[in-house]
């Protein structure tokens, strides 16, 4: 009998996990109190370790520039994991060789009815990221919750397409979160942000490139379509109702969901300006709202709308 017919199978999980930690693009690490207990190869490389050498077993201040900055991370996350909340923020850290750079952690405990125990870290460099948002260009055009185009810059860019004298098709789409006060109302300011967030990266999943998704104000969002007629405008509209309408919001132990009326114009020569442009989509999506919400209405010259869904 071979030797491999008596080695004893091994557990699916562990393997699978393994070959996790080894492969996956991510940094990710296990952490108990203040120790690292397993980190993943990229977590390694991210801070500067290799094979030789292995944050597994270390103290978590071997990443962190203070033990004032250690100890207050480990403050923020106690803090923030007793209440249901994983802790995301940007922290400063440093590496093996001195070299510091700025992070994202995102660190929840692995079971959130014992907060205290062991947690998950996932660390992603965003220096190059952090640098270009406090850039003054970037802070006069993002809208700093969502990251999104501000209001400013949408108009900016949207005043482009009013009254050109090229002929291409262009809409705008004005969307609404249905009863997004309820939300942060029943899960607080803090909640409603990350949902803003999360919503934003999703609906710039849905759309092309070369349009441009802007957060205007509160939960409204408005998506320009460059080179897309009215037709186009609705097929679109309709799939990002219905991808809100999936959306779930997952943050710590908050769980939501919901729905969103959009409004849907076309810029036409009777449309002169900017603002005939939004308040076209706008009454378009307050007559959405009208109707229940999670539909679709499109803004028609005559003042009336066209139903898309309901």
């Amino acid at each position: 009998m071979s030797s491999a017919a008596n080695t004893p199978a091994e557990d699916p999980t562990g393997a699978r996990l393994r070959a996790l930690l080894v492969r996956a693009p991510t940094a990710v690490a296990f952490v108990s109190g203040e120790r690292f207990e397993v980190v993943s190869e990229e977590f390694n490389h991210l801070f500067g370790f290799g094979d030789d050498t292995d944050l597994t077993g270390q103290a978590t201040r071997a990443v962190h520039t203070t033990d004032l900055a250690h100890a207050g991370l480990h403050e923020r996350a106690a803090a923030a994991f007793t209440a249901g909340r994983p802790l995301d923020e940007e922290i400063e850290y440093v590496k093996r060789d001195g070299h510091r750079f700025w992070g994202r952690l995102q660190a929840s405990p692995l079971n959130w009815e014992s907060p205290t125990a062991e947690a998950l870290w996932i660390v992603e460099d965003v220096t190059a990221a952090r640098a270009q948002r406090l850039q003054p260009t970037w802070t006069a055009k993002h809208d700093t919750v969502t990251e999104l185009a501000n209001r400013r810059e949408f108009e900016r860019r949207l005043a482009e397409h009013v009254g050109s004298r090229r002929g291409d098709p262009v809409s705008v789409l004005w969307l609404d979160v249905d009863k997004f006060s309820d939300v942060v109302k029943d899960m607080g300011a803090e909640v409603g942000d990350h949902f803003l967030y999360g919503l934003g990266q999703m609906l710039i999943g849905k759309v092309r490139a070369s349009d441009l998704v802007a957060r205007l104000e509160e939960d409204h969002f408005a998506i320009l379509l460059p080179d897309c007629d009215a037709h186009y405008a609705q097929i679109i509209a309709e799939k990002i109702r219905a991808a809100v309408a999936a959306y779930r919001l997952r943050w710590g132990l908050h769980r939501t969901r919901v729905k969103a009326s959009v409004g849907v114009v076309q810029i036409q020569a009777t449309l002169t300006t900017v603002d005939a442009v939004l308040g076209g989509a706008s009454l378009a999506c307050t007559e959405a709202k009208a109707a229940g919400g999670d539909s679709v209405r499109v803004f028609v010259p005559a003042g009336g709308y066209e139903e898309l869904a309901g």
